[in-house]
């Protein structure tokens, strides 16, 4: 991915940014490296479309006003669809770091007692393994 930025500041500072990026191609984009929680979940769709999820866990490290350090663990669910979830079933196992590429996904559906159930996750297009 070529992102080539060039700044150039006049004299009122005024920032201009020139850009060859495709802004369009960067709206509901995710880009997430974090740990697998657990071997991925596989189901199939009634259509018989097959997919699998993971729990992603990443990781941010900071300092609290007291000065220790704090490393606070975030999850975020992750489903991937046809050939990459047959990749993420074969590969993908707890603990794996991935690099994952995908795109925001909100969706609501009724539950068997007429709840209305939201629901929030990461739909991969890219899956990339880092260490083995």
């Amino acid at each position: 991915m070529n992102f080539n930025l060039q700044c150039r500041i006049n004299i009122g500072n005024i920032v201009k940014l020139k850009s060859n990026i495709n802004m369009r191609n960067l709206r509901n984009k995710v880009q997430l490296i974090g740990n697998a929680g657990s071997t991925p979940v596989v189901q199939e769709t009634k259509n018989g479309n097959k997919y699998a999820k993971i729990s992603l866990a990443t990781n941010n490290n900071y300092t609290n006003k007291d000065g220790e350090k704090v490393k606070e663990t975030q999850w975020h669910p992750i489903v991937f669809w046809g050939k990459k979830a047959e990749i993420a079933e074969k590969y993908i196992s707890k603990g794996q770091e991935v690099f994952i590429e995908g795109s925001l996904n909100y969706r609501t559906y009724e539950n068997d007692e007429g709840e209305k159930k939201y629901v929030f996750e990461i739909i991969s297009n890219d899956l990339l393994l880092l260490n083995n």
